[in-house]
């Protein structure tokens, strides 16, 4: 017999088994998600308010600042360029004549003046022809004397029409050929001397002899490309130094006034001054590779602390500006307005003040606009600064305040020992403000 009670269907069961607990893994994940994110959102929501909102961005304290006051004064022009020591002359000494070397003068490094003895050279083939030529130049001067006596018989000759007038021309012409011969004589006797000159090499300028370049008993030919020694003026000394040609303006409209520019030479760190000189002139043309411009300055060198070729940093001095409003460029900020500084008010409090600024002098800088002699401005402390920030004067600033303006912004040394404000840590004060308001958080 057929069975027809109704089958279990097995798959229906084996199909809905596995789908009820993969719903119950995913609402698991849910509730542990929710569980994070309802932490996160609790932390966020119980941990202290950042102290920018209420610290020193806030104003919740003055904040101690150094200042110093916009005085009157000079501000010099100066320009820093590169230079190289010059001599004005530089000879390398040779000799005029071929001959044997046979004392030298002068020592290696000496100060000769000129026409000072450096060398000497064997003369003795050169007096040799010296001798040869005046003998020949006393010859011929005996024969012209000779045609000369004859030329006057002729002509009384003549006078008697004794004789015939070319007797007498031929005369005539053979005095003037000895003439010839006695003037070429005496130009060998004078070349003979002066080769016997040339054998005492003398200094042609005053300055200093170098290292030699041959030793005595050496043969020594006018073909030689090194020379005796070379000799070089120290006494005055020049630099060559280039600038831009957009200060060339300045500098051409000084020189041609008359004014004398000083230029000071400092050693290759531009730590150690070394000597102290003047202008002489400008190049004629600017160098189109690098837009500069030659100068040439003279220095007296009386120590020889400049020594030729040397480099050295060149601070050339083009103008002063007389009775400017100066102040230290640490007081100097640079923002959206441009360049501004922080000006202290009568209530302790600062105000942005955009300024228009001139030409700086080292520590200084001229203030064209923004700022009169007599308002403080803060040049130390500045970083966290807002408009309307309560500050207040830290004991070294009061001297700052009554320095003059030469003096400029702290030294580094005070800085570090009285500007904390400077590398971003608050002071005790302010800090103490702070935990006041703000508890620091609990470790998580």
């Amino acid at each position: 017999m057929n069975d027809v009670s109704p089958k279990k269907d097995y798959r229906l069961g084996s199909y809905e088994q596995p789908r009820r607990g993969r719903w119950l893994w995913r609402g698991f994940w849910f509730l542990i998600v929710a569980a994070l994110i309802g932490a996160v959102v609790w932390w966020v929501h119980s941990k202290p308010a950042p102290a920018v909102q209420t610290g020193r961005f806030a104003n919740a304290g003055p904040m101690p600042i150094a200042a110093a006051t916009v005085e009157k004064g000079d501000v010099n022009i100066v320009l820093d360029e590169l230079g190289t020591v010059t001599p004005l002359s530089t000879v390398a000494v040779k000799t005029q004549i071929n001959g044997r070397l046979m004392h030298i003068a002068f020592k290696e490094g000496q100060e000769v003046k000129q026409g000072d003895l450096l060398a000497q050279i064997d003369s003795r083939p050169y007096e040799y022809v010296l001798a040869q030529a005046q003998g020949q130049l006393a010859k011929d001067q005996a024969l012209l004397k000779n045609a000369q006596v004859d030329l006057g018989r002729y002509q009384t000759l003549v006078a008697q029409d004794s004789i015939a007038k070319q007797q007498l021309d031929t005369q005539e012409y053979l005095v003037r050929q000895y003439q010839g011969a006695v003037m070429i004589d005496q130009g060998q006797v004078d070349n003979a001397k002066l080769n016997i000159a040339y054998c005492n090499v003398v200094a042609p300028i005053n300055g200093r002899v170098g290292l030699r370049q041959v030793d005595e008993g050496n043969y020594v030919q006018v073909s030689d490309p090194n020379g005796l020694v070379v000799l070089t003026e120290m006494q005055p000394i020049a630099v060559v130094f280039t600038v831009p040609e957009d200060n060339l303006p300045a500098i051409t409209k000084r020189l041609r006034a008359g004014a004398s520019l000083d230029v000071i030479a400092y050693d290759r760190s531009n730590t150690t001054q070394l000597a102290t000189g003047k202008v002489l002139t400008t190049d004629n043309a600017v160098d189109p590779t690098t837009g500069t411009v030659k100068l040439k300055s003279e220095f007296a060198n009386q120590d020889e602390s400049l020594f030729p070729n040397q480099f050295v940093n060149i601070r050339l001095l083009v103008d002063t500006v007389h009775d400017a409003a100066v102040m230290p460029y640490s007081a100097v900020q640079r923002g959206a307005p441009g360049a501004f500084v922080y000006i202290v008010n009568a209530d302790d409090t600062v105000s942005v003040r955009p300024v228009k600024l001139g030409v700086r002098d080292g520590e200084r800088i001229q203030v064209l606009d923004g700022l009169a002699p007599g308002d403080k401005v803060v040049v130390d402390g500045a970083d966290k600064l807002r408009e309307g920030s309560k500050i207040e004067l830290r004991k070294s600033s009061a001297a700052s305040a009554s320095a003059p303006a030469d003096s400029g912004a702290q030294t580094p040394d005070k800085a570090a020992t009285e500007a904390p404000a400077n590398n971003g840590e608050e002071s005790p004060a302010a800090a103490g403000e702070q935990k006041t308001e703000h508890p620091p958080r609990p470790s998580q």
